[in-house]
C-alpha cells in the first residue's frame, strides 16, 4: 500500500499542477482537507472536499500568473507521505517571482487522501511528521 500512497500523491500533485480535477473523486475522500503552506500559514484558512479546491484555484487565478508544486521526494510514512520541494509562481499584476520551500504531509483514508498539510520550511515537515529537521 506505501507505494501507492507515494504514486497517489505524485499524480494528485501532476492533476494540481494541471488545475484539473477530474480525477478528484478516484484520488480523495469526500471530505478532504487541505491546509496550503501560504493561506493556511498566514490566515489559518484550509479548504474542503473538491468545492474548497475549486474555489482555491478560482483565488489562486486572480493572485498568480502561475502557480506549481515542484517535487523533489516523496517519502511513505506507513500510512501517510512526506513531500519535500518548492512552490514556485508569479504574481499576478506584480510579477514579482515566488519560489519557496514546501513541505507537505499527506494523509490517507481508505486509500485516498483524505488531508494535507503544507509548510513553508522543509526542517517543519519532517519534525510535523515525527523525523528529525
Amino acid at each position: 500500500m506505501s507505494q501507492q500512497n507515494v504514486q497517489t500523491v505524485a499524480r494528485a500533485l501532476e492533476d494540481f499542477n494541471r488545475r484539473d480535477l477530474d480525477t478528484y473523486d478516484e484520488l480523495y475522500t469526500p471530505d478532504y482537507e487541505w491546509f496550503p503552506a501560504l493561506t493556511g500559514t498566514i490566515e489559518g484558512r484550509h479548504y474542503t472536499g473538491r468545492e474548497g479546491l475549486e474555489t482555491w484555484f478560482v483565488e489562486a487565478s486572480d493572485t498568480w500568473e502561475s502557480f506549481i508544486v515542484v517535487t523533489d521526494e516523496l517519502r511513505d510514512l506507513d500510512g501517510s507521505v512526506l513531500g519535500l520541494g518548492r512552490i514556485a509562481g508569479r504574481g499576478r499584476g506584480s510579477g514579482v517571482e515566488l519560489d519557496a520551500p514546501m513541505g507537505m504531509i499527506v494523509e490517507f483514508r481508505d486509500g485516498r487522501i483524505s488531508r494535507a498539510r503544507n509548510y513553508l520550511d522543509h526542517g517543519e515537515a519532517l519534525r510535523a511528521a515525527g523525523l528529525s529537521g
